[in-house]
């Protein structure tokens, strides 16, 4: 097996392991949502990405509108055009369009960390590894997330559910209790979700998330602007 790519699957290894009792959480909440096992699967097979896929998951059962969907996919996953576009700056010469768009497919927040930290430029079959090893965790754990939903008790599958979002919680709580700005905004998000969900019942699960996402951080960037490095 070419060493680029053993080194590229010995570096996904331990975002695999992280990813499969993530995705258990994301197999029980999509069956929890009455979709089948094989959709849940699916969905995992050709997302990844947790955060588009739980909110593309809520539009589904709320029987969302396609424009929803497109449009909650696309302000959630917005970050990811941003590191693949950071990311080809570091692409060896020998990638081609394809062996890009491969790559493409499989950028997430863990694997654009490690990819971005290489000291040498990322060749294609390091980018395959890299890729590989989370895929099947992300794909494995949601299989079995699926069929435990389909066997354990109501009470168990609620309480596994809540896996998935302790990972967001996770996500949140560190950087917003080092930057003021960041709480600010996640605070407002929150705030504005529970005003459409109890006051704007009419919106759906869908915008709704789109519309408490985009003034959250339309306002945080109007009351605090990032500082303008001075010139040199």
């Amino acid at each position: 097996m070419n060493s680029d790519f053993k080194r590229g699957m010995r570096h996904g290894v331990p975002i695999m392991l992280g990813y499969l009792s993530v995705s258990f959480g994301f197999g029980i909440l999509a069956i929890q949502k009455n979709l089948s096992i094989l959709a849940a699967v699916g969905i995992s097979v050709t997302n990844l990405t947790s955060a588009g896929q739980v909110a593309g998951v809520g539009v589904i059962a709320a029987g969302g509108t396609l424009l929803e969907m497109i449009l909650c996919q696309l302000v959630i996953n917005m970050r990811y055009a941003l590191m693949s576009l950071s990311l080809s700056q570091k692409l060896d010469r020998s990638f081609t369009l394809p062996q890009r768009l491969i790559a493409a497919y499989g950028i997430t927040d863990e694997i654009f960390a490690v990819a971005s930290v290489q000291p040498e430029p990322l060749r294609p079959k390091y980018m395959y590894g890299l890729i590989l090893t989370p895929f099947i965790g992300w794909s494995a754990g949601t299989l079995l997330g699926a069929a435990a939903g389909n066997l354990l008790p109501a009470s168990v599958t609620t309480a596994m559910s809540l896996m998935l979002y302790g990972m967001f919680i996770a996500i949140i709580i560190p950087p917003a209790k080092k930057n003021r700005k960041i709480l600010f905004v996640v605070l407002l998000s929150a705030c504005f979700s529970v005003v459409m969900k109890f006051v704007l019942p009419m919106i759906g699960d869908g915008f709704a998330v789109i519309i408490a996402a985009v003034l959250s951080s339309v306002i945080t960037a109007l009351l605090f602007p990032a500082e303008q490095e001075a010139s040199a």
